[in-house]
């Protein structure tokens, strides 16, 4: 597996590269990008923080989990940018070969869905009218998760980073 969490702009191409094979006819590839918008927000850029370590490892842990699933699944890269990163500028890169398209499409799409969960990686969103922006809860993690249910069984509503 090629994990990495990186300041500098992702290079794309080195990383499907990374995880091209002969025994491969498939490479699935999943790239995140800034949009410049959120509801009615201008978005200028986000900026990304991590428990890098820690990070890491839960990448690792989904790594694990995709080769469970899919045994067949050959090369798998993520790369995740910290720091700024300007609209349109790449964010995350999921790249996944196997002999067949449907186990690293069907990969890809568990990497993004469990990173977004569970690797402690977080967002603040910078607005053309806010330039103090805002940190996103991102409401797929385990731990909002958590606290939700946490709230229903004690009748007091969560708190966020952010309530929107």
């Amino acid at each position: 597996n090629i994990i990495e969490i990186v300041k500098d702009k992702i290079k794309v191409e080195e990383l499907i590269d990374k995880v091209k094979s002969p025994n491969c006819g498939a490479v699935s590839v999943f790239i995140g990008t800034t949009r410049n918008t959120f509801q009615d927000l201008q978005v200028v850029t986000l900026y990304y923080e991590a428990y890098e370590s820690m990070a890491v490892k839960a990448i690792e842990a989904i790594c694990a989990k995709i080769r469970n699933k899919w045994p067949m699944i050959e090369n798998i890269a993520v790369s995740h940018r910290l720091g700024e990163v300007g609209v349109t500028e790449t964010s995350v890169v999921i790249a996944i070969s196997s002999p067949h398209r449907a186990e690293s499409l069907a990969a890809v799409n568990f990497g993004i869905e469990e990173l977004k969960a569970t690797v402690p990686i977080w967002k603040k969103e910078i607005y053309k009218d806010d330039v103090q922006g805002k940190w996103k809860e991102n409401k797929e993690c385990a731990w909002h998760i958590n606290e939700q249910l946490d709230s229903v069984k004690s009748g007091v509503p969560p708190t966020g980073l952010n309530e929107s």
